[in-house]
């Protein structure tokens, strides 16, 4: 007896587990675009450098099941939707039933921001300098997420990210982001880039997974973005 209900136990445990993986949103993130003018970082690769960045930290959410770049690019560059942002909805059809990915994410980077400011007092030992200038870094992403069934964009919103600090050359030290991006690691550009990602990852989580009380905070900053922005329009 004891063992019957071990075994229907274990039984509905497997069944859980398996109506939960079903419930993951199967998403695939294609290769980014640029809009932005003095993103001296961008050149060939980078789009697909940020996909697959934004690809680890969505998988690494386990909220979703995500696309791989080997099984998805193929289906884009066919499609020539890579650069496209948008998707008709026969096509997204196709997408979606090639890849298996019920929702494509694109995202465009759409401002970039740098500002270096000499502090004074910089000092430099072998190669590491430290201090003397300030140096800021501002990007700003348009995403959106396509129903691959429908061929609408379910979801979409302009995400910020922003860092900055006491100027930092560790030019001894190795790692990066790896391809054009692999300079940008430590310097205030790649924490921003960094920090989209991440801001991108969270907003997809509240928004198609849990919901609820957390789109609070993003809808908060949203209201902050669109109130910064329109204090810098000045009409006469």
């Amino acid at each position: 007896m004891n063992k019957l209900v071990t075994a229907l136990a274990a039984g509905l445990m497997l069944i859980t587990a398996q109506a939960a993986v079903a419930k993951k949103p199967v998403l695939g993130v294609a290769e980014f675009s640029n809009t932005a003018t003095g993103t001296y970082w961008w050149g060939g690769g980078v789009g697909w450098e940020l996909s697959s960045m934004l690809t680890n930290e969505l998988a690494s959410t386990r909220k979703f099941s995500v696309v791989e770049r080997a099984k998805l690019e193929p289906v884009l560059r066919e499609q020539n939707l890579a650069r496209a942002g948008r998707v008709s909805k026969g096509t997204g059809a196709k997408i979606g039933r090639l890849t298996g990915a019920k929702y494509l994410v694109m995202g465009t980077v759409t401002a970039f921001e740098r500002n270096v400011q000499n502090t004074g007092g910089g000092i430099s030992f072998k190669g590491i300098s430290i201090g003397g200038k300030k140096d800021q870094a501002y990007i700003a992403i348009d995403l959106r997420v396509v129903n691959t069934t429908t061929g609408a964009v379910d979801y979409s919103r302009t995400v910020e990210a922003r860092s900055g600090g006491l100027g930092i050359n560790l030019g001894l030290f190795k790692g990066g982001f790896g391809g054009r991006l692999k300079n940008e690691k430590r310097t205030p550009a790649g924490k921003a880039i960094r920090a989209v990602i991440v801001e991108i990852s969270d907003y997809l989580v509240c928004a198609m997974v849990d919901r609820g009380g957390c789109m609070a905070e993003f809808d908060a900053k949203e209201s902050k973005r669109r109130k910064s922005l329109k204090d810098k329009i000045k009409l006469d």
